[in-house]
């Protein structure tokens, strides 16, 4: 993965079997974060057979299959041989990430709905007996969603009229995710490649990228008895699994990622999680973590959580966090054998994005 921090000539390596527990990976704006992600990531390629599932808000993993100019020739050789698939919502020409709203399960169709079981009792209702026939159309489901339509106005029921107007109102089958016919996202993770990225940034409702969130999760949780291992990558993961939802789409997330990560592990369904502090992820989910990868950070706050989270290390070496450099990194937990500071390795791959420079005078 890199250095040790005070010693260029000796290599600090993590244990690709031990990436079978939770994984917290932080540091605030400016640190490396996201490149030293990459760095991990890549080496994960390289050296298992675990597949990514890499959830992107920023494109910043978008560009994964690609080498850099200066990759040794046989590393890229690997890379290129690699199965990674990059479903697209910031290009119309590439590939699009896709979901279809009638594999949603019944809460999460309500949530995208914002149906309330008891408040909206006859919309939810004629939602819960209509399932079957939203879904009866498999991977083709526009003209199921259609028929859906016409039938709730032509009928004489008001629970289904309600629940008709309550569509059209808020356009949520007008979204630009819904796959329409075409190849959804869990098909993709179906066919195992070894990473499937989804770039969550390019879509014009806020709701798109947390129900793209939610309907592959959701998949993976209903087919966990499958016992097929999965590393769950979650950039900027306080938008996933805030402590404090703020919409019945946001709950819905919080809930299931809280699940898988207190139930996960036994089914192969592991998280990383990458964020800039700790005080924006739920805890219930936080706690869940074994391994820690910290980058600088300043905020006392932060670095009081992951004392009282990670007891395993020192606080006299969190509290060196405030003075690492760009690309120093902390590493503790099971993936190595002892807390280590890392200085980052340098990238094979291109990094998707990039902050915007100042513009200068010539």
């Amino acid at each position: 993965m890199g250095s040790h921090r005070d010693d260029a000539t000796s290599d600090v390596v993590l244990s690709a079997h031990k990436f079978n527990r939770h994984t917290f990976w932080c540091g605030q704006s400016g640190s490396g974060k996201t490149y030293a992600l990459g760095v991990v990531l890549e080496q994960l390629l390289l050296n298992t057979r675990l597949p990514l599932l890499i959830l992107d808000p920023n494109a910043d993993f978008t560009r994964l299959p690609e080498t850099r100019d200066t990759t040794d020739p046989d590393l890229a050789a690997a890379i290129a041989a690699t199965d990674i698939q990059v479903l697209h919502s910031t290009r119309r020409d590439l590939p699009q990430l896709r979901a279809r709203f009638t594999d949603l399960p019944l809460t999460a169709k309500a949530a995208v709905l914002q149906l309330d079981p008891i408040a909206d009792a006859d919309e939810y209702n004629v939602l819960l007996h209509a399932d079957a026939t939203l879904s009866g159309g498999g991977a083709d489901d526009a003209p199921d969603q259609d028929t859906y339509i016409s039938a709730l106005r032509a009928s004489d029921e008001p629970g289904h009229q309600r629940l008709a107007k309550r569509i059209e109102n808020l356009q949520v089958l007008d979204w630009d995710l819904w796959a329409r016919g075409e190849v959804a996202a869990t098909d993709i993770i179906d066919e195992r490649p070894q990473a499937t990225v989804l770039d969550l940034g390019g879509f014009a409702h806020p709701a798109e990228p947390k129900v793209a969130a939610l309907s592959v999760l959701e998949h993976l949780w209903a087919h966990r008895e499958e016992r097929r291992p999965v590393l769950i990558v979650i950039d900027e993961a306080h938008n996933i699994c805030p402590p404090v939802a703020t919409s019945a789409v946001e709950q819905a997330l919080i809930d299931r990622v809280v699940q898988i990560a207190a139930e996960g592990r036994k089914f192969g369904l592991w998280l990383l999680l990458s964020t800039q502090r700790p005080t924006k992820i739920h805890p219930n989910v936080l706690s869940q973590c074994d391994n820690l990868c910290l980058m600088r950070m300043n905020a006392p706050r932060d670095l009081a959580e992951l004392a009282d989270t990670f007891g395993f290390v020192g606080e006299h070496m969190l509290a060196e966090s405030p003075e690492f450099r760009q690309g120093e990194a902390l590493f503790a937990g099971g993936f190595i054998t002892t807390p280590t500071f890392t200085r980052m390795g340098a990238r094979i791959t291109e990094e998707g994005g990039a902050d915007v420079g100042v513009p200068l005078l010539a």
